[in-house]
């Protein structure tokens, strides 16, 4: 891994529940919360937004929150999507973002 990379990580635990968070860090983070979003989000607000595949087809509505670098707190940039949970793996639908 370097400095360069991006990182996309579910942040609850596999399996049912409620909520399904996704973390997204590093350079890429704003391109996909473009793609994923439509738009970049207020900074260090919560906003509810549709997701959105490549395609323009909606997959989900949550919660987005960007937090730019380097006031986040790892410095980077950091797009957090709480979407709705499941059984599944939600890192998929950001994977075409790339």
């Amino acid at each position: 891994m370097s400095d360069n990379d991006t990182i996309v990580a579910q942040a609850t635990p596999p399996g049912r529940g409620g909520v399904g968070i996704l973390r997204i860090s590093g350079l890429k983070a704003r391109e996909v919360a473009e793609t994923v979003l439509g738009k970049l989000p207020k900074p260090r607000y919560a906003d509810y937004l549709p997701f959105k595949d490549a395609d323009g087809s909606v997959l989900d509505q949550g919660i987005a929150l960007w937090f730019p670098g380097p006031n986040s707190f790892t410095g980077e940039d950091v797009l957090e999507l709480q979407g709705h949970g499941g059984p599944g793996d939600p890192r998929p639908a950001v994977k075409n973002a790339f």
